[in-house]
C-alpha cells in the first residue's frame, strides 16, 4: 500500500527566512550556498510570497546577523584542506566552488602558501610518496605519483623534489628550501 504525499505549498518570506534559518542552524556555509539552496527551494516548492523572491537578501539578512560568514568558512576549510594535504590551487578551487569571494579568498591566501610545505609532505605520508615509499619506484610510477600530487593542487617544483626522494630520505631537507612554488 503506497501513501499519497500531500502537495507541497509554495513558499512564502516567512517561510524562506524559516528554511534559512534551519540550513545554517544544520550546516557550516556561505553566502552563496545559502542563496543557492533557497533558489532551489523556490524551484522545488514554488513562490506564493508578495514580489519577487529574494534569496541574496535573505542570505545577506543571515550574514549580517553573524548566522553566516565567508571568511572564517574559508580560514576553516582552507585549514582543513592543507591538513589533509592539499595544495594550494585544490584549496582556491574549492573556495571558488564554495562561494567564497575574492576579498575572503586573498585574505586566507597567506596561510595557504605558509601551510604548502607542511601540506605537500603530508599528502606524501599519506600516499606513500618519495621518503614516504616502501620503494623507489620506476619512470611510470614517478609519473603516476607526479599526476596526484598536481591534481592535489601542488606546484610541479615540490612535488618533483618529493618524488625525487628515496624511501627513508630526510625530510626536514625538503623542508628547508628556502622558497616555494605557489602554484
Amino acid at each position: 500500500m503506497t501513501r499519497m504525499r500531500r502537495p507541497l505549498t509554495p513558499l512564502n518570506e516567512a517561510d524562506l527566512e524559516r528554511l534559512a534559518l534551519r540550513y545554517v542552524e544544520r550546516y557550516a556555509t556561505t553566502r552563496g550556498r545559502l542563496s543557492d539552496y533557497l533558489r532551489r527551494k523556490i524551484r522545488e516548492r514554488g513562490w506564493a510570497g508578495a514580489g519577487s523572491p529574494a534569496p541574496d537578501e535573505v542570505a545577506q539578512a543571515m550574514a549580517d546577523r553573524g548566522y553566516v560568514d565567508d571568511r572564517l568558512f574559508a580560514e576553516t576549510r582552507a585549514g582543513a584542506m592543507t591538513r589533509r594535504g592539499f595544495g594550494a590551487r585544490r584549496v582556491n578551487e574549492a573556495l571558488r566552488h564554495a562561494g567564497i569571494e575574492a576579498a575572503d579568498a586573498e585574505a586566507v591566501a597567506p596561510a595557504i602558501a605558509a601551510d604548502a610545505p607542511a601540506s605537500a609532505i603530508a599528502f606524501a605520508r599519506r600516499k606513500r610518496i618519495g621518503p614516504f615509499g616502501r620503494e623507489v619506484p620506476d619512470r611510470p610510477q614517478r609519473e603516476k605519483q607526479l599526476a596526484a600530487m598536481l591534481r592535489a593542487g601542488h606546484g610541479m617544483d615540490i612535488s618533483r623534489k618529493i618524488i625525487g626522494m628515496a624511501p627513508g630520505d630526510d625530510i626536514e631537507a625538503l623542508i628547508a628550501v628556502p622558497e616555494w612554488d605557489r602554484f
